[in-house]
């Protein structure tokens, strides 16, 4: 593992909602902190309400993740784009995030439930 990116399971359970839905709980999320920057919350696709999301064309590459893959909110109440990122294929020191997904603070509510 890159020496700045930490990874560990989280002790705690989290929800993420945005515009009136619920678009994942878990209590098996990672919490990923890249060296000074806040923790961020990583939901197992399985915990994810996938079918609220669509993937964009939008993508970045981190020289420590890999290529990151975006997804748009739709809901009744609107549509958010680029909410959430994924890495689909991580790099080997980061393998942990396989299968896993974040959410923009600020578009999204991520909280210990």
């Amino acid at each position: 593992m890159v020496e700045h990116i930490k990874i560990r399971k989280s002790p705690h359970t989290w929800v993420a909602r945005t515009k009136g839905a619920i678009l994942a709980e878990s209590s098996d999320a990672l919490e990923v902190r890249e060296g000074d920057n806040p923790v961020v919350i990583y939901f197992p696709r399985a915990d994810v309400g996938m079918a609220l999301l669509e993937k964009t064309a939008s993508s970045t590459t981190c020289p420590h993740k890999g290529t990151a893959s975006y997804f748009a909110f739709h809901g009744k109440n609107g549509t958010i784009p680029d909410v959430a990122w994924s890495y689909e294929a991580p790099q080997k020191n980061v393998a942990e995030i396989t299968g896993h997904v974040a959410f923009y603070q600020g578009k999204v509510t991520v909280e210990q439930f």
